[in-house]
């Protein structure tokens, strides 16, 4: 469980923006959240505690005279904290397991991933997209190199968040698998 540090009123405030904001993809004012959500604040209440969540780096104003929108910061507490979560459907865990599959079985990593994507976005209805990590920002596991003839190894990498990269090498000098 992700530890609460916003109190219970914030917490109001920042859900609404944020459902707001990705139901509408506008920033969120103040007036529209009073107008639309019966917190049973005013307007300037609102409109405060707004700017102590952006001060806080839970939402930015992209302009002046904009409402708020949620920050990379405040998606992190909306998703870890806020959000509601749904149990799965028998019929939808039975599509995973069916995608899954040893018939369906995705090969590499690549494939286990738009696989993931595609099943995330029948499932939620909405578009998915999942980044991994940059390799450059990877911890090496494990590198092996396979002499595959006198000038072409293949180089394979495993790094520390389970990514596998084959790459061929093409070399000037023969090498052989000693």
């Amino acid at each position: 469980m992700y530890r609460r540090e916003l109190d219970p009123r914030k917490e109001k405030i920042l859900q609404v923006v944020t459902d707001d904001y990705i139901e509408s993809a506008e920033p969120v004012g103040s007036r529209t959240i009073a107008r639309k959500h019966n917190l049973g604040l005013s307007p300037a209440t609102i409109r405060n505690e707004m700017a102590d969540l952006e001060e806080s780096g839970y939402l930015k104003q992209p302009h002046t005279s904009a409402g708020r929108i949620p920050s990379h910061r405040g998606y992190r507490y909306y998703v870890n904290t806020l959000m509601e979560q749904k149990q799965l459907t028998d019929d939808e865990l039975a599509f995973i397991k069916s995608e899954f599959d040893s018939k369906n079985k995705p090969v590499g990593y690549d494939s286990v991933l738009q696989r993931t994507a595609k099943i995330l976005s029948e499932i939620t209805k909405y578009p998915s997209l999942i980044l991994t990590p940059r390799l450059q920002e990877a911890r090496f596991r494990h590198i092996h190199l396979v002499a595959m003839d006198s000038n072409h190894l293949l180089g394979l990498v495993v790094t520390d968040t389970g990514f596998v990269e084959n790459i061929l090498l093409e070399t000037p000098v023969a090498y052989t698998q000693d």
